[in-house]
């Protein structure tokens, strides 16, 4: 009897996280308190189904996409409420959402052409910086982390300075301190997009190469 993917541990947690995502983005516009916490609890759950995928050795392609999915909307969607709560930085918004979107899209895409098995494969990396991101899980959680923090303390701060400390909100801190690592996650990404550019024009140069050898 064949497996049924769909019903695996992984991807039963992957479909919760679509309903915290979802649940988030009802609160968003009116209530910060329930769309923090649906948001941050579906974020922590991402770290749960990689576990759970190899405990059980229950990885799957459509996993991994679900997955990928999953972060690459709940992030697209708090972008655009911090595009009504902040218009005169929605350019700043609108390109991190172009860059993660398309430069993410290109290298998941580029990695199924190529028949890997994970886009955070060495094989997947061949630039040091990325693999290095991808293939160190304290770098790639710092990152992840941290960008996800940043544009979190902007809807918070939105709506309220947060805790008091060293007369600066706790909200207002985060969001100057993690600056930095939004930015570099964005140059991340685009390293990321030209890689994969790269690898799909290789991909597009061999494929013609075979055609013309067998039209001889």
């Amino acid at each position: 009897m064949a497996e049924n993917i769909f019903l695996f541990v992984p991807n039963l947690i992957g479909y919760g996280r679509i309903i915290l995502a979802l649940l988030s983005f009802y609160y968003m516009p009116h209530n910060h308190i329930m769309a923090a916490a649906m948001y941050l609890l579906s974020g922590f759950l991402d770290a749960f189904d990689g576990h759970a995928a190899r405990l059980l050795n229950q990885g799957t392609k459509f996993g991994a996409m679900l997955d990928q999915l999953t972060d690459r909307c709940g992030t697209m969607c708090l972008l655009v409420t911090l595009s009504h709560f902040y218009p005169d930085y929605m350019f700043f918004f609108q390109l991190s959402m172009a860059i993660d979107i398309s430069c993410h899209w290109l290298h998941l895409h580029t990695t199924v052409m190529a028949g890997r098995t994970s886009h955070k494969s060495q094989e997947a990396n061949t630039n040091p910086i990325l693999r290095i991101y991808y293939t160190s899980r304290t770098v790639l959680f710092f990152m992840c982390a941290g960008n996800e923090l940043f544009y979190a303390s902007l809807y918070l701060l939105h709506f309220t300075e947060g805790p008091i400390m060293a007369g600066i909100g706790l909200w207002r801190a985060l969001s100057y301190g993690l600056l930095p690592v939004a930015i570099l996650k964005l140059v991340l990404a685009l390293m990321q997009g030209y890689e994969a550019a790269i690898a799909l024009g290789g991909i597009d140069v061999r494929e013609r190469q075979e055609a013309a050898g067998k039209n001889k």
